[in-house]
C-alpha cells in the first residue's frame, strides 16, 4: 500500500549558487542570499505549472518541468503515490549562467516533497543531496543549495558527502552577471579528457589555500582563486567574461567564473574597500562606483553586464507550510 502525504501545501526557497570558485571544479560551492521560491498544493485535478520571472515562458509547464520530476522521482522513491499538483514558481536566479538555477530547481522539487511527506526525516538531508545528484551529475552546486555557505563535496563509493567550510573574516561576493547564457553543456564541450600533472599538482594546492582564505586568511584570496583546470579552457567560448576576470585580477581583486559561467564572481574584502574599489550599491550604477570606473578603464564595457552585491546565504533551502 502506498504511503500518503500529510501537507496539502508547502512553499521552498532555495538559494543561488556558484560551483567551483576557480581551482575546486566540481566539488566547491557557495550560496548566495538570492532565491528561487516555489509553492506545491495537492489538488483534486488537474496538475498545472505557472512560472514568473527568469525562465518564465521558456521552460516547459507540463510533467516535464524540472521542479516536477524532481517532486515526483523523490516521491517515487520512498513509494508514495503520486497526487494530482499546483506547482507555483517565482524564478530570480537567471537561467544559463553559471548560477545554479538547475540545481535549486531541482533541490525545490526534493525538499518539496521531503514535506510533504508525513516523516519529513525519512528523507534526511543527505538523502536530499543524493537525489539531487542523480539530476545534476556532480553536487557542487546541489550541495550549498541544501546546506548553505560554503561547502565542500565529493563522491566516497559512488555515495554524493558534503561538509560546510567554515568562513571567517569579510569576504563579500559580488557576481557580475551577463546578458548572454551559456549552456552547461556547451561549456563542458572543450574540456580536455587530460590535463597536465604540473596543472593538477598547481590545483591541488590553490584549493588547499582556498580553504584558509575564506576561513579568515582573505589576503591569500588571489593567489587562492588561480585555476588551470577549466578557465583556460573555457575562455574560447566566453571570451567577454574570461576578459573580465583578467581586468579583475590585474586589479588585484579575486575574481574567478561562476560555475560553467558565464557569470563572473568576485570576492571582496575590507581591503579592496580601503583602496576604493568599491562595487555599486545597485546594479543600475555602475557607471558611478569606483569599482565600475576601474573596469572601464581597463577597457570593459559594462553596459551588457549585471553587478550584484549579495551575501553568503548560511541556510540553505528551507520549507515552509503554506503561508496564509
Amino acid at each position: 500500500m502506498a504511503k500518503q502525504l500529510l501537507a496539502d501545501a508547502v512553499q521552498v526557497l532555495v538559494p543561488a549558487t556558484s560551483g567551483n570558485l576557480g581551482p575546486g571544479f566540481d566539488c566547491l560551492g557557495l550560496a548566495y542570499d538570492m532565491y528561487d521560491q516555489i509553492e506545491v498544493k495537492v489538488v483534486p485535478g488537474p496538475t498545472t505549472v505557472t512560472v514568473t520571472g527568469q525562465g518564465a515562458g521558456e521552460v516547459p509547464l507540463d510533467e516535464n518541468h524540472l521542479v516536477l520530476r524532481a517532486l515526483r522521482h523523490t516521491l517515487d522513491s520512498v513509494g508514495v503515490a503520486q497526487p494530482n499538483l499546483d506547482l507555483s514558481c517565482w524564478n530570480r536566479i537567471p537561467h544559463g549562467r553559471g548560477l545554479g538555477s538547475s540545481a535549486a530547481a531541482v533541490v525545490a522539487g526534493i525538499m518539496a516533497a521531503r514535506r510533504l511527506l508525513s516523516d519529513p526525516n525519512e528523507i534526511p538531508l543527505e538523502q536530499v543531496l543524493a537525489l539531487a545528484t542523480e539530476f545534476e551529475g556532480h553536487p557542487d552546486n546541489a550541495a550549498p543549495a541544501i546546506y548553505g555557505g560554503a561547502t565542500v563535496s565529493w563522491l566516497e563509493g559512488g555515495n554524493p558527502q558534503a561538509v560546510r567550510i567554515p568562513m571567517q573574516g569579510s569576504v563579500s561576493p559580488v557576481l557580475l552577471v551577463p546578458s548572454n547564457s551559456l549552456a552547461t553543456k556547451a561549456a563542458r564541450a572543450v574540456l580536455p579528457d587530460q590535463v597536465p600533472f604540473a596543472d593538477a599538482v598547481f590545483n591541488v594546492g590553490r584549493v588547499a589555500l582556498l580553504l584558509q582564505a575564506l576561513n579568515g586568511h582573505s589576503e591569500h584570496l588571489l593567489a587562492a582563486t588561480e585555476d588551470k583546470l577549466h578557465q583556460p579552457y573555457r575562455a574560447a567560448v566566453m571570451p567577454e567574461s574570461a576578459a573580465v576576470v583578467a581586468a579583475l585580477r590585474e586589479l588585484g581583486i579575486p575574481a574567478v567564473i561562476s560555475g560553467a559561467g558565464p557569470t563572473v564572481l568576485a570576492f571582496f574584502t575590507d581591503y579592496d574597500y580601503l583602496r576604493g574599489f568599491e562595487p555599486p550599491l545597485r546594479s543600475d550604477d555602475n557607471e558611478s562606483s569606483s569599482f565600475g570606473k576601474a573596469l572601464e578603464n581597463s577597457g570593459i564595457n559594462l553596459d551588457e553586464w549585471r553587478i550584484l552585491r549579495l551575501r553568503v546565504d548560511e541556510i540553505g533551502a528551507r520549507t515552509y507550510p503554506k503561508l496564509p
